[in-house]
């Protein structure tokens, strides 16, 4: 609660205003989030979900090529959606590896945990709920043998692209030679395809993104009036970066937890978050440059995802 508190005051009063993404999960985050996976304009889910359905034996024997003892760890796990395919997979080569799924939302460690071993029978699970690397740390006094990170969804494409080299080389730093990373990419495609996807229709985004707001109402007194924010979202075709914004509607002013006054002008914008979006070659060069080979490259049908398998050097 106080690091939740700390990190919500420092980027309130930060130029420019910013909120940490991460705090989107609460259990109404989830479910919203949730609903946004499902969303037409939302092809994410539904690319990733093409490649893990149709080309899950060929990810399995590609796995089991150079491990048959080994442990799963998936950053970011949320619902498990796409790594049950390849999960259901490996199972049916009786193969023996316990799933540790890490997840900054608590609700999500306790439903996989609770339900997983239901939709796939003899599987171990072992959630752990909390920050990918303090987690990773956790992981050495638990789990000793070869892990394959599975890192999906595109999460990567939540971290700043200056920050993804060293990201990956930080992740490198908690694995052993020889272990495998399965990383989800949104590839770069047509501009308006993109926007779409963070900007639907039907305002679901637009919830998801104010309810951190009413999550800071909720848990530090505050009185943000979710009416005078709209979502505002981005898309630099060059950079590849989409940026979402919460944006005033007027000159107001929010007391934050007792703590204080936030001032906001018309139109001043809140940075909620990035999701990035690629080209191969730059993926194949945060491999190279972070201590790891590129061994498969993964396509949905239309290619406008990949999912990358990289080995430990």
């Amino acid at each position: 609660m106080k690091e939740f508190f700390d990190d919500t005051w420092r980027g309130l009063n930060a130029t420019p205003k910013y909120l940490a993404s991460k705090y989107f999960y609460d259990a109404t985050g989830d479910a919203i989030f949730k609903e946004i996976m499902e969303l037409p304009e939302y092809y994410l889910t539904n690319c990733e979900l093409d490649i893990f359905s149709r080309h899950r034996s060929e990810l399995a024997n590609t796995i089991l090529s150079y491990y048959r003892d080994f442990d799963i760890v998936e950053l970011g796990a949320g619902d498990a959606t796409k790594s049950v395919y390849l999960l259901e997979a490996l199972l049916k080569h009786q193969i023996d590896f316990t799933y540790y799924p890490i997840d900054i939302s608590e609700n999500i460690i306790a439903q996989l945990n609770n339900r997983l071993p239901g939709r796939l029978p003899g599987i171990k699970v072992h959630g752990l709920n909390g920050e990918y690397f303090e987690m990773l740390e956790q992981l050495k006094n638990i789990a000793n043998r070869n892990k394959i990170v599975f890192f999906l969804g595109s999460n990567i494409g939540n971290i700043p692209l200056d920050d993804t080299i060293d990201f990956f080389t930080r992740l490198r730093t908690h694995l052993v030679p020889g272990d495998l990373v399965l990383t989800g990419f949104d590839l770069k495609k047509d501009p308006m395809i993109i926007l779409d996807a963070y900007n639907d229709k039907t305002g679901v985004t637009k919830r998801f993104n104010l309810n951190l707001l009413q999550r800071i109402n909720d848990t530090m007194d505050a009185d943000f009036d979710l009416s005078q924010f709209e979502h505002y979202p981005v898309y630099n075709e060059g950079t590849g970066a989409c940026k979402s914004y919460l944006v005033s509607s007027k000159n107001q002013r929010v007391l934050i937890g007792g703590a204080g006054w936030v001032y906001f002008k018309e139109s001043e914008r809140i940075y909620m978050e990035v999701s990035q979006k690629y080209t191969v070659a730059q993926t194949d060069a945060f491999a190279e440059a972070s201590g790891f080979t590129v061994v498969r490259h993964f396509y949905d049908s239309k290619k406008w995802f990949l999912d990358a398998l990289w080995q430990c050097r």
